[in-house]
């Protein structure tokens, strides 16, 4: 058996792995829409200290709360002075948190097997890419797995402390995202499961076995931690008292998204698919499918008894049942996007794991396991390339299956363009901005240095200022208005939205003058 400290040498060095390889050139792939909403309302809180809850697109405050030390350190002085990277820096270290926290599941899992989940987490392409995003999954992953190490650990020991920490890890999956309530309702679903699960399979109770150690006040000092947690962050510490009570409200219109009343509409095996194997020609061939394999091979174990010597009989059943009702749900929800596979891709992967240790007890002779350890390895090993290419190289390509409603690169080149036309400007960084866009985002984030832009839907009667930016659907509308007296850029937004940039034939001539060379936009002009 792995000593102590080897298991947690091994822990740590995958941690450290996993913070480098979701660290590198975060500021690269362009701000999908979703990060810049967040990172604009997280600017709110830092602004004026409060946070006011609004479901309908936000989500729970816990992302913005852990994103002020990121902003304190940053040395940014303002919104305009941030970067992607002191945003997504913040999933990143809740993605390094998740291999951290399998340090107090040696006694679980198993050591072998928490060792093969900590790599599984460190390289899992999912894993690494969305960790990368600023947006709530990784963090309610996070939290999440908190609550199930936690109550395991409180089931195990009885230590009111661990039923606190679970209680805690409660209110911030509360806290951070509505979905939460899925992985609540499949966590007492799986824990009944285990139950019974247990009365039929195993022997009659001894005098001398121990149960777990449940009491009311253990329990009700818990769920006191997680409704004061919940109502400290919707509340906004108290300065948003209609918070608590909005979050429970805004369960309505999630669950009317569940049922199919959205764009995000995909069939019911668009998980499994986007895991095992995907394939846009002439990009390459991804997969995933190392993972649920093994977390088959690890359920098995779990069945038959087999190979899980060192690990929790009832933890490895309830991630059993647990990772499978989670697949199952949002697999059987028609609202789908990629990243939401984050929340039973975590428990799977401690069922991989759980799988691994398994194959390698069961090669039997040293020989034979040391051959078995090195086809995991060189798997694990296609995981973590896989994930350096989908971050590094295909960030922002339709051909990576982990990439949706990206926006593409010419976003960066739309902001730079505009900043260069307003140092000619003499309004500066006060130039007025007009964006004229049913969907405009992420502008927001790329404008935020200039001090006035204004968003409209449909062209405003007076559409005139120095810069207009439309997209192309909306031009017809426009061009009578602004056709004369205006150049014209184009510039992608997302696949197969194309903005028009206006910018006042003056400013234009002024902006000319000024170079030194042609211009370099290389856009048409008329």
């Amino acid at each position: 058996m792995t000593r102590t400290w080897q298991f947690a040498a091994l822990i740590l060095v995958a941690a450290v792995g996993a913070l480098a390889i979701r660290l590198p050139r975060l500021n690269l792939r362009p701000m999908h829409t979703d990060e810049a909403v967040h990172a604009v309302k997280c600017d709110a809180l830092w602004t004026t200290g409060r946070y006011v809850y609004d479901g309908r697109d936000y989500h729970g405050p816990t992302l913005n709360y852990f994103t002020l030390p990121s902003l304190w350190l940053s040395g940014a002085k303002d919104f305009a002075g941030t970067t992607e990277a002191v945003f997504r820096v913040v999933p990143v270290v809740f993605g390094g948190g998740l291999v951290l926290l399998l340090l107090w599941m040696g006694a679980g899992l198993g050591r072998s097997a928490a060792a093969w989940a900590a790599l599984l987490t460190a390289l899992s392409p999912a894993m690494v890419f969305y960790s990368r995003y600023y947006i709530q999954e990784i963090p309610l992953a996070f939290f999440t797995f908190g609550v199930i190490l936690a109550g395991w650990r409180y089931a195990r020991t009885g230590r009111v402390a661990w039923a606190l920490a679970a209680g805690a890890c409660l209110g911030l999956m509360h806290a951070t995202k509505e979905t939460c309530i899925i992985a609540w309702g499949a966590m007492a679903a799986a824990l009944i499961g285990v139950m019974l699960w247990s009365r039929w399979a195993d022997e009659p109770a001894t005098p001398t076995s121990r149960p777990p150690v449940l009491t009311l006040r253990a329990i009700g000092a818990g769920v006191a931690a997680g409704m004061v947690v919940s109502v400290l962050c919707y509340s906004s510490f108290f300065t948003n008292l209609s918070g608590p009570a909005d979050s429970v409200m805004a369960l309505v219109p999630y669950v009317t998204r569940a049922g199919g009343e959205s764009i995000h509409i995909h069939p019911w095996h668009y998980y499994l698919a986007t895991l095992l194997y995907t394939h846009y020609s002439p990009g390459p061939v991804w997969t995933e499918a190392m993972i649920p394999l093994l977390a088959l091979v690890g359920a098995a174990a779990v069945v038959t008894r087999r190979g899980i010597a060192g690990a929790d009989t009832g933890l490895v059943r309830f991630l059993v049942l647990y990772t499978v009702l989670m697949a199952g749900i949002y697999s059987a929800i028609p609202y789908k996007t990629p990243w939401c596979m984050v929340q039973f891709l975590q428990p799977m992967i401690l069922l991989a794991g759980v799988g691994a240790a398994a194959l390698v007890r069961a090669a039997g002779s040293v020989p034979a396991r040391a051959v078995v350890c090195a086809l995991l390895a060189v798997g694990a090993s296609h995981l973590g390339r896989q994930a350096q290419a989908a971050d590094l190289r295909y960030y922002a390509d339709n051909r990576n299956p982990y990439v949706y409603a990206q926006p593409v690169n010419d976003v960066k080149r739309l902001a730079d363009w505009i900043e260069r036309l307003a140092a000619v400007h003499p309004d500066g960084r006060r130039m007025l901005v007009k964006a004229i866009s049913p969907h405009p985002w992420p502008l927001p984030w790329y404008l935020r240095r200039m001090e006035r832009v204004g968003y409209w839907e449909e062209p405003p009667e007076d559409p005139h200022a120095p810069v207009v930016i439309v997209t192309s659907d909306l031009q017809p509308t426009l061009d009578p208005h602004i056709y004369e007296g205006y150049h014209t850029s184009h510039y992608g937004m997302r696949p197969g939205v194309v903005m028009l940039v206006y910018v006042d034939r003056a400013l234009w001539d002024e902006f000319a003058r000024r170079l030194t060379t042609p211009a370099s936009d290389g856009r048409a002009t008329r």
